[in-house]
């Protein structure tokens, strides 16, 4: 989801939309699954080919629908445990798909295993740092830590991807693969520490 700080200013352009697309029908499942495919494809169809300004472009564009489905939902009052579930699985393949192209264009075009590596690496930590929080609420506990959360990757990837490609600065792009790769790591070693520490404490008074 969205960092909270830019929502209050982002909903005065997405409420008169959501309204809209409420008035013309359309769910806020069709919203997540629109963009969700949208991110998918701005990802796999230009970050392999080294598109990075446009698909960047895109990409963002289609993200913006994590604000909008859920403006949709509370305006039509479809909010709901299906919507909340859909909207954040769903999110798992927009990660993976931007983190996945970035990756192919290292395993073809860009010729550097290494650093195929490290956009897979954050694929992976990613992943983790999402199931960790989803396994551990679960089971009943608070996993409400960490330094890299979905939104921060996000900006932090987007960014500085779209801007590798409109400067045509490389070193922008690897920076921040490195930066997440390194960041995400510490997040899951994070979360794994502090739901350790809620489990022991859960045996102790048992």
């Amino acid at each position: 989801m969205l960092n909270v700080k830019v929502r209050p200013a982002a909903a005065r352009v997405v409420d008169p939309v959501a309204r809209w697309l409420a008035g013309h029908g359309v769910s806020p499942d069709a919203i997540t699954i629109v963009g969700t495919l949208g991110v998918m494809g701005g990802s796999l169809g230009f970050f392999p080919r080294g598109q990075w300004f446009w698909g960047t472009m895109v990409v963002t564009a289609f993200v913006f629908s994590d604000m909008l489905d859920g403006a949709v939902a509370r305006i039509t009052h479809r909010s709901g445990p299906w919507g909340a579930f859909l909207d954040s699985t769903l999110d798992r393949f927009g990660d993976a798909a931007v983190f996945g192209g970035i990756a192919l264009f290292y395993a073809g075009r860009g010729h550097n295993l290494m650093l195929c590596c490290v956009a897979l690496a954050c694929l992976v930590f990613s992943s983790l740092t999402s199931y960790i929080k989803a396994r551990a609420e679960g089971l009943g506990l608070r996993c409400d830590v960490g330094f890299a959360e979905r939104s921060e990757r996000l900006i932090i990837m987007l960014v500085c991807t779209g801007f590798s490609g409109l400067l045509d600065q490389d070193w922008i792009r690897i920076s921040a693969l490195w930066f997440l790769a390194g960041a995400t790591l510490f997040t899951v070693g994070q979360r794994l520490a502090f739901v350790r520490q809620q489990a022991l404490a859960v045996v102790a008074t048992t």
